[in-house]
Order: structure tokens, then sequence, then C-alpha cells
């Protein structure tokens, strides 16, 4: 009886890499989608209509942002550090305009706030926040590569989608100035 039990077992492991083997890997299924998202993003920077940012921890990752506010307002203002927690109002959609998230959907902690630790986001998030100062609002345009990747999210939000966020830093949560 052991015999036959390890012998199905051993059967359904390597039915199992075959077909992983065998069948579309995640790249190759959403190929096409990859390409239009990676398209419509250089086309873009190309624009010259947002601003390139750069990670301070690493050089490598980029986003693109657009302030909608004069900046020369809010430059006094507090900037967060990555350990900071944020409220944040935001649309998410996609590079064809697909909608995909809102804050305007919650009424916790406070009417359209999304509070969150800056380090507990998407790289792109991680990024812009962190460039941003309380009061300013922005569109940012974060790259697959610093938002989910090759990561299927839900029916909407597929491997490799651009991640474009209309946002604003409404406030850093609890903090005191000495």
């Amino acid at each position: 009886m052991k015999k036959f039990f390890y012998t199905v077992i051993m059967a359904v492991v390597a039915i199992t890499m075959l077909d992983s083997c065998l069948g579309k890997n995640v790249y190759d299924e959403y190929k096409d989608w990859r390409e239009k998202n990676d398209e419509w993003y250089d086309q873009q920077v190309a624009s010259k209509q947002y601003t390139l940012i750069t990670a301070n921890w690493d050089p490598s990752a980029q986003v693109l942002i657009r302030w909608h506010n004069d900046t020369m307002l809010t430059k006094d203002n507090l900037k967060p550090l990555l350990s900071s927690t944020v409220d944040v109002k935001y649309h998410l959609r996609l590079y064809d305009n697909t909608p995909v998230d809102s804050s305007y959907l919650k009424t916790s902690p406070a009417d359209s706030i999304y509070r969150t630790m800056v380090s507990s986001n998407v790289e792109g998030w991680m990024i812009a926040l962190t460039h941003m100062h309380v009061g300013d609002s922005c569109t940012i345009i974060v790259p697959y590569h610093q938002g989910y990747g090759s990561s299927r999210q839900n029916e909407i939000l597929k491997p490799y989608s651009t991640l474009i966020f209309d946002m604003k830093l409404v406030d850093i949560y609890k903090y005191k100035a000495n």
C-alpha cells in the first residue's frame, strides 16, 4: 500500500512539473499586454510631460511624476520617510484608463483616506511619496518593474501592468514637531 501511495505522489509531481514546462509561462502569456505597457510608458518618457525621478536607494528604480500644484508653495512642508505613515487620496488606473482602485471608496480611517506606511507599498509609491511634500497633488506613472511586476493581483490588474496614480499626500500621520 505504501508503495502505491508513493507511486501516485511521484506521478502527480511529475505531471505537475511536465505541465509547467510545456505550458505557457507568465512572460509569454502576457507578451502583448507587456509590450503595450512598455510602449505606452516609453511614449510618456519621450513626451517630456513628466519628470523622471529615481529612488535614493536604487538608481535603476524610477517613476514618472507630474505635479498639479505649485511645488514652491509646498516646498517647506513635511516630506515622508520610508518609515512614515501617511494619509493619501488616490485613484489608480491602467495605461488604457481602466479603473482599478480608489481611496475615494474608503470611509476608514477618514473619508477617502488611505493610511499606510510608505515602505508597505509597491516600490513606485515609495519613490514618489519620498519625493513629495504634504499638500502635493500629482500623477505618478509606475512601470511594472516598480509596481507588481509579473504578479497577477486580480482580474483587472494583470501581470506587467503600468500603474497610473492620481494622488494627493494629505498628511503624515501622528507627526509631532518638537
